[in-house]
């Protein structure tokens, strides 16, 4: 446990520039999945690195060594552990569990409510209407889920718009893109270092749903002008009306006109499609299986060590 127990947590530190390169040089479908999975493997090796730095404190326990059957003087001397690194370690674990909790809690709270709120809405065709001159669309979870666009989104797009703004709505619905969102959250929840991680999914399902309008319009420019549009018409702080858990044309709500990641989006689009970079998945899936590796061979020996102290 002299390295590998820490390696999930050096490896975390490596988040902002995993979540860089997938992000703007993987085909979006791809770098969701990919951040998604490594954000979640992270997250969980991470919190049991932390659960097992936290055991050999806990074993120097008196009771509980005696519990355990095991020398209180034999786990001082052969842990490699400090007890202070130990205690650390299961403060670390707490505010993780009480985090992931949390999130969880609200998570379900919020897709119940989605769920709920889109039952109750008549649609046509899985469309919603309403009233409201500032122009919002977004895509409801639910079962089934809606795309809700208000007049004044209407208003603002021309017919061809109006189809590219539904094919982008309906391939959230469609990929269940909230799902990748919230699962990475999860991780970084866990680990708050893999924020960047959860962050780049809440960027690339966006792109990967531009993708899709773009495939299905076969107009990449025209879906660019769409999606600028939009953004430039988008008031400038966050509406009351867009559910947490919901997803739309107009990206991360709150922020001001043409900032954050709209220019990258229209970029994007403007650009040839990203092919396939089958060696960026492989060197993710690397990382992710050294990962494994370093958890498997951390709890072996902490198990070696409990049989070595036992009495």
């Amino acid at each position: 446990m002299r390295i590998a127990v820490y390696l999930p947590l050096l490896l975390s530190l490596l988040a902002p520039l995993g979540a860089r390169v997938m992000s703007e040089r993987c085909e979006p479908r791809l770098a969701t999945w990919l951040l998604t999975v490594s954000a979640l493997v992270l997250g969980a090796a991470s919190t049991l690195s932390l659960g097992l730095l936290a055991i050999t404190g806990l074993i120097r326990v008196p009771l509980l060594a005696d519990l355990g059957h095991w020398s209180v003087h034999a786990v001082q001397r052969d842990d490699p552990t400090h007890l202070w690194v130990a205690m650390i370690a299961g403060l670390l674990l707490g505010g993780a569990v009480l985090a992931v909790g949390r999130m969880l809690w609200t998570r379900a709270r919020s897709l119940a409510a989605a769920a709920q709120q889109a039952a109750c809405m008549p649609a046509h065709d899985g469309l919603v209407v309403i009233e409201d001159d500032t122009p919002d669309a977004y895509a409801l979870p639910g079962l089934p889920g809606r795309v809700v666009v208000s007049t004044g989104m209407l208003h603002l797009l021309d017919d061809g718009e109006h189809d590219i703004l539904l094919a982008h709505e309906r391939a959230h619905l469609a990929a269940h893109h909230y799902l990748f969102v919230a699962l990475a959250g999860l991780g970084a929840a866990a680990n708050p270092l893999l924020r960047p991680l959860a962050a780049a999914v809440t960027y690339t399902v966006e792109r990967w749903a531009d993708e899709r309008a773009a495939a299905a319009t076969g107009d990449r420019v025209r879906v660019a002008r769409t999606v600028g549009k939009a953004a430039l018409a988008a008031p400038h702080t966050p509406g009351g009306r867009l559910p947490g858990h919901a997803l739309g044309i107009l990206g991360h709500r709150g922020l001001p006109r043409g900032a954050g990641p709209v220019p990258r989006r229209v970029a994007a689009l403007l650009a040839p499609p990203l092919r396939h970079r089958p060696e960026i998945a492989v060197a993710a899936g690397a990382v992710l299986a050294v990962v494994a590796c370093s958890i498997a061979d951390a709890t072996r020996d902490l198990h070696l060590l409990l049989e070595l102290i036992g009495v």
